[in-house]
């Protein structure tokens, strides 16, 4: 008889939260005094009411919260930005310069990974998506084709068109010859990172890769 009491009862006074206007009854302990035997089944119902309130408020505290983690995560992804481009991937040995009179922007055609799609293939040129530290390397090799002539490897690294490290080896001792560089640079977004071929120098690869350039974000600033 209890339990069918329990299933069907309905709140004289309200239910949780309800008021005592029109003769609903004020508390329990009234509630009890009336009706002993449904008290027990109000004092669970209201239980769970005051549970069934936590756990809503609780659940979209978390669901905010997940929100914001995964914008977060979303925006990390969207930052990512790595690149690794080395001069040709030729079979044999081919070279780049030497011109007189003018330094030339060096065009990196092979490219090992773009993630972002930063560098661009076309010009050679690396547009830094994202206000941050990024970290740059570039090495660079030259082959005289014998000990006898003039080896002239060397290279510069630019941001917006000024130099910012410059790997060279001028001398006619050896056939071959090779420099890299490793930097850190906090740039803007927008910035143009590229690589120069200074007038009379000469860079030579092949399918090996011996001339690499690479960049990545360390971690944004904005």
């Amino acid at each position: 008889m209890r339990a069918a009491l329990c299933e069907t009862f309905d709140y004289e006074w309200g239910g949780p939260g309800g008021n005592t206007e029109n003769g609903g009854v004020g508390s329990n302990t009234d509630v009890c005094l009336i009706d002993q035997a449904s008290c027990g089944c109000c004092l669970m119902q209201q239980q769970i009411y005051r549970m069934k309130t936590f756990f809503n408020v609780s659940f979209n505290e978390l669901e905010k919260e997940l929100m914001k983690t995964k914008n977060i995560l979303n925006s990390v992804r969207a930052s990512r930005s790595a690149f690794s481009v080395s001069l040709t991937k030729e079979d044999s040995l081919t070279c780049f310069g030497p011109f007189r009179g003018e330094d030339r922007l060096i065009v990196y055609k092979h490219v090992f990974i773009n993630l972002g799609d930063g560098y661009n293939v076309n010009t050679g040129v690396f547009t830094v998506p994202r206000s941050g530290v990024y970290s740059f390397a570039l090495t660079i090799y030259s082959d005289a084709g014998s000990p006898a002539n003039s080896l002239a490897a060397c290279a510069a690294l630019l941001v917006n068109s000024q130099v910012v490290a410059g790997p060279s080896e001028k001398n006619t001792e050896d056939q071959e010859d090779s420099a890299t560089v490793v930097i850190a640079s906090h740039l803007k977004a927008g910035d143009k990172v590229s690589i120069s071929l200074p007038a009379g120098c000469f860079l030579c690869d092949d399918s090996n890769h011996y001339n690499t350039f690479t960049g990545f974000l360390l971690f944004a600033t904005d």
